[in-house]
Parts: C-alpha cells; structure tokens; sequence
C-alpha cells in the first residue's frame, strides 16, 4: 500500500475534482454574496404574500436559494475535509454554516403561514399560476403538519432556541471528540502509552488476547469516570426530545420521530419483536465464536477477534474496483457502465493523507454530480467501503438523473438500502468465486460481524431508545444507574448467556453519538434487511425485481418511504422481511460453525 504525505503526490483521477463545482474561489465567494442579498428578499415576503404570484414568487426564489445555498455548503465542506488542519478552509465552511441559520430564520414565517392558509385557497393559487404544480406535492404533504405547527411568534421562538435545544448533543460530542483521555496501554516495546480511538478499533481486532483485555479496560475507563456527566447529557437530550415532541402535539417523542417519514410505530415495534423473536442464531454465533477461539469464557473484548488467521488482504484499489464490477453485473450493463465511468470523472477522492477526514462518505450535488470520500487502504474492509460508498452514489446519481431538484434527495429511512445491496451482492461473488476454504470462512465471518453490528446491534440501541424515552414520558428520571441497567439488561438479552460480562459493558450507552440523534439508528436495520431481500432475489435473476430496484433508484423522495420499498417486493408492514434475512444470518452461522 502506498502511503502519501501530500495530496500533490495523488494521481489527480484518484482525486474529486471540487471545480466542477466552482472553477475557482472568486466564483464560489459570488455564490455567497448573492445568498447573502436572496435572504433579504426572501425576508421580505414576511407578511407580504397577498395572492397568487406573490405565493410562487416566494417559492421559487427559496428553490434558487436553495440550490446556490447547498452548492456553497458542499463546496466548503469538501474543501475542508480534503485536510481538516487548513484554517482558510474551516473559515469556509464556518461561513456558510452561519449562512444557513440565517435561511432558516428568514423563512422560519413560511410554514405557520401556509398552514393559516385554507386549503381552498391554495388550490385556487395553484389554477392561477400552474408553475406552482412543481410544488403541490409538498406543498399539500405540509397540511398532513398542521396540528404540529405553532403559531409564527413560536416558530420564531423555536428557531432562536435552535442552539441551546442542541447543547445536550453539543456538549457530549465535546466530552467525546476533545475532551475524553483514555488509559493507558503497552505498545510493542513494553512501555505504556496513551490509547487512541484508531489504536483501539486495531488492538480489538488483535490476535493477543491480554492486549485486547488492556484495551478494553482502558478504552472504557473515562466512560466509567464521566458517566454522571454523560448521563446529564443523554438524559437532558431525551427530555428535549419529549418536551419537544408534547409541544407540537405529537402522542410521543417516537411517533414525532417517524412522522416525517410516514412510517407507523408498528414498523419499529415490529422490527424489535420479530428481532427477538428469532435471535437465538444469534445466541448460537457467539458459542461458535468461543469454540473457535478457544476460550473458556467469552468476553466482550473476545467479540472483534479474527476467527480465521493468515488470510491474504492485499487488494489494490485497481483491484478491488474491477472486483466490484464484477460482483455488481446482476443490476444491468447501464448501472456497470455507469459506475466504470465515475472512477476516473474526478467523483471519488480515494487515498489517505494526513489532515483528511477519517473514514467513508457519498453526497449527491444535484446539477454537478456526486461525491465520494474514501480512506483506501487495499484491504477487503475497504474493497466493502467501496462497493457500499458507490452504492449511495450510483443512488444519488439516478435520483438527480430521473426527478426534478424538489424530489431528488432520498429519505434517510431508504438510504442504507443501495449501498447494502452491493455489498450483499460483493460478498456473494467472492464467496461463489473463491476456491481457498480459508478465505470462505474468513468471508463469511465477515459477512456474519457486519450483519451483527448493522442488525442486530442497532436494533438493541433501538429498543433502548424507545425504552429511555417511555419511561419520561411517563414521568421517571433516568440518571447513570438506570441507564445502566436498561443497557445491560438489553445486551444480555441480545447476545445470550455465552457471553461473560465484564462491569464496563453495562456502560455502552454512555459512549454512542446517535442517541443524540433521536430514533435514528433503526434505520439502519431496516434499511439492511430490505437490502438483504432485494439482494437475494437479484442474485436468482429476477428480472421484475431488478426493474423494481432501478426504479426505486430512480425514484429520490417522490413517495413515502414504505410505498418506495413496497414497489420493490419489501413490506416493513409485515415481519417477512426481517424473518427472511434470520432465516439468511442462520444459515450464515451455520456454515461457518462446520468444521
């Protein structure tokens, strides 16, 4: 693997090209002060939209905003994760940020208008000037808010608290990114140095079991020392959430999460039931793990452990491109055409270098083209990243391709669904072309941990969401220990009585961001097992589905998420989709389990 200290050593089509964006700064620095002066134009339409040309005159000034807003945004935000260090890039982006709580606050007036305003009227609005057809859908989808709007005055209020409603999640990111220090560990030459996030995400994948353990304790030692703190924090965010959700006329915070979506309470209750009505192939995994690894008890630092020793992961990036090509022939030539032409178009910014921003990303710029951010590291964790990053795009691509700006963002409740669909088709084609018994293990212990950690553990987070915001709503605090206790008690029910627990497990709630972003996470198993069931029934070559899943790539958000998924063959309605892909994770572990 190469390593580069500069992005000037970068050959440039492994490299995103931000001018086709904007071709130099002046241009972008225009963009702005056009912004800048649209707000107040937008501002003033306040109190001052009378008939119908003055209603369309409104709506498509803010679209034009909009897209020159969200084209500074990225511009900025891509700029500065090419090297998070460069002040003249954080400068950017904190620019533009502050521009958007303007926009918001300009047209905060909007929505208690529009909701004042009779229906009657605005379908009389929309037969006087039929531009406005471009935005009936989502100008009738707002009457479904009307009980949930308040009045301006309180929408403004609300607007204007936007920052400190945020601190509870503000101030645990602080805790967490800046201020945490982790214990110590021993390096390689036997002295004790300080533990690192990316130490530890390696040492827990170590073969050593003693340094694992170490890492374990160290990692979660200042969780264990902040948890008051932390748990001021979680519980504060939980009570914004509720208080917010009784404010605007919601049953509950949960029912306020899915509303925007559409989806019902049954969809998230039922994936929890039919979950842990059928875990036990989970409960099974972990003994097969603890045979495999030859333990007499099962620890939590045991769970990351490779299971399959000296398995070649050399891949290049050339490599694992072609690969993935491969693997994804089941959904046509014009999707693999497509996706050939991406990999030199100045899309994808491959390599690491110092100062990039860590990890994997895709963000769709309608009217420009996608962008993915990679860390490559020619490995088979990263030949995955890509097959899963190109799977946003190639969703983000068709989306802009087929649907007007107003319905080309996909709902985040569907966006997991195309990136996992590849990866689920990647793992099958490796699987189907290996010959080496090693590597098929190795292959289907990864596809076994990732069905784990984007399943199984996101569904335990999920229930205890909904567990922690229940027991506001029905008047009980929640302080460290009950915290404690509700986590511990969901991890022991998730992964079964193989596992020995260590005192820091009952701590995991303490160290995650997303329950600051409330009912989210249950996204990702919903999002996983309709791609588990698209994937399968790809791989049959089923040509009704194949044309089935495009569309729905093609569809962005012209429909409600469940309608979308439905189209495909995916009821979340039901418990079959989440039965099936059990059904798939026991034959995964029982494969593996054979000697």
């Amino acid at each position: 693997m190469t390593t580069y200290t500069s992005r000037t050593e970068i050959p440039d089509h492994e490299k995103w090209n931000l001018t086709h964006i904007y071709p130099h700064h002046d241009a972008w620095k225009e963009d702005f002060n056009q912004v800048v002066s649209d707000i107040h134009t937008l501002g003033s339409y306040n109190d001052n939209i009378h008939n119908a040309e003055q209603f369309y005159g409104f709506l498509s000034e803010q679209e034009a905003l909009m897209q020159r807003y969200t084209k500074l945004y990225v511009f900025a935000m891509l700029q500065n994760d090419e090297d998070t260090r460069q002040s003249s890039s954080q400068t950017l982006l904190d620019q533009v940020q502050q521009l958007g709580v303007k926009i918001s606050s300009a047209t905060s007036f909007f929505m208690p208008y529009l909701l004042e305003l009779e229906e009657e009227t605005l379908k009389r609005y929309i037969e006087e000037v039929p531009a406005l057809q471009y935005f009936e859908k989502d100008l009738l989808e707002s009457y479904r808010y009307k009980t949930h709007v308040l009045t301006k005055e309180k929408e403004e209020v609300l607007s204007q608290l936007g920052d400190a409603l945020a601190s509870p999640k503000t101030t645990f990111g602080m805790i967490n990114n800046a201020d945490i220090v982790f214990g110590d560990v021993t390096n390689e030459n036997g002295e004790k140095v300080p533990l690192t996030r990316g130490m530890f995400a390696k040492i827990m994948e170590s073969a050593d079991r003693d340094k694992r353990k170490e890492a374990y304790k160290a990692y979660y030692k200042p969780y264990v020392q902040m948890k008051n703190t932390i748990a001021s924090t979680l519980s504060s965010a939980v009570k914004n959430n509720v208080t917010l959700a009784k404010m605007r006329n919601y049953p509950s915070a949960l029912e306020k999460a899915l509303f925007g979506d559409n989806v019902p309470v049954s969809v998230y209750e039922n994936l929890i039931e039919t979950t842990k009505k059928n875990i036990e192939p989970l409960h099974r995994y972990m003994k097969v793990r603890k045979e495999k690894l030859g333990v007499e008890e099962l620890r939590a630092y045991d769970l990351s452990a490779p299971l399959v020793k000296d398995v070649r992961e050399d891949i290049s990036y050339e490599e694992a491109y072609q690969t993935m090509l491969e693997s994804l022939k089941p959904l046509g030539d014009e999707y693999i055409t497509q996706l050939k032409a991406f990999k030199d178009a100045g899309v994808i910014d491959v390599r690491e270098t110092p100062g990039k921003r860590s990890g994997a990303y895709n963000i769709g710029l309608y009217g420009v083209h996608p962008y993915v951010l990679l860390n490559h590291r020619d490995n088979l964790d990263s030949l995955f990243t890509l097959a899963h990053e190109m799977g946003h795009c190639m969703h983000s691509h068709y989306s802009s391709l087929y649907q007007p700006r107003i319905s080309a963002s996909y709902s985040i409740f569907v966006a997991e669904v195309a990136s996992t669909v590849n990866e689920v088709l990647l793992i099958h084609h490796l699987l189907d072309t290996t010959t080496d018994k090693k590597m098929r293990k190795h292959l289907l212990n990864h596809f076994i941990d990732q069905f784990k950690g984007t399943f199984f553990t996101q569904v335990m987070f999920a229930e205890f969401e909904k567990t922690v915001h229940e027991k506001v709503e029905n008047g009980e605090s929640l302080n460290a220990e009950v915290f404690n206790e509700m986590y511990e008690k969901l991890f022991r029910t998730y992964n079964g009585d193989d596992l020995v627990f260590e005192e820091e497990v009952k701590f995991g709630w303490s160290r995650i961001p997303h329950f600051y972003r409330p009912f989210y996470v249950y996204k990702y198993a919903t999002g996983y097992v309709s791609a588990i069931h698209i994937a399968e029934r790809l791989l049959k070559g089923d040509s009704e589905t194949l044309e089935a899943y495009l569309t729905f790539l093609q569809s962005g958000s012209s429909e409600y998420p469940l309608d979308l998924l439905k189209a495909t063959g995916v009821d979340l309605l039901s418990p079959e989709p989440v039965e099936s892909a059990m059904k798939t994770f026991a034959r995964l572990v029982d494969e593996f389990g054979e000697e």
